[in-house]
This record gives structure tokens, C-alpha cells and sequence, in this order.
């Protein structure tokens, strides 16, 4: 056991926009690829959401 055993590790990033990605293995990109994918249909939902809030406020203040 050494001294370094009780400190926290720090978490890799899942991914960072522009990181070299030539010391990743093919499964860690199919891996990072996956997370992209997800979060891009999170951003593209919270959008798709945003987009309809705003049209029934456009509804609701639009008077003839």
C-alpha cells in the first residue's frame, strides 16, 4: 500500500472535443462514439422541446 492509495482518482473524460484519438483502441471509439450518439439525441430532444414550448407561446400571444 502506498501513500497515493487513499486519494481520489480523477475520472477520464468521456471524450473532449479536438483529443488526439490515435492512442484509443477500436473500442474505445465504437465506446466514445456511443456516448456521442446519446447525447446527441439528448441536445436534439431538449431542442425538439424548446422548439415547441416557444410555438405555443408564438400561439398563445399571436392575435389576428
Amino acid at each position: 500500500m502506498t501513500i497515493f492509495d487513499d486519494e481520489p482518482r480523477k475520472k477520464p473524460r468521456p471524450h473532449e472535443i479536438g483529443q488526439d484519438l490515435s492512442l484509443l483502441s477500436v473500442d474505445e471509439l465504437s465506446e466514445r462514439i456511443a456516448l456521442l450518439r446519446d447525447e446527441i439525441a439528448r441536445l436534439e430532444a431538449e431542442r425538439a422541446a424548446k422548439g415547441a414550448t416557444k410555438s405555443a407561446a408564438d400561439a398563445l400571444f399571436r392575435r389576428g
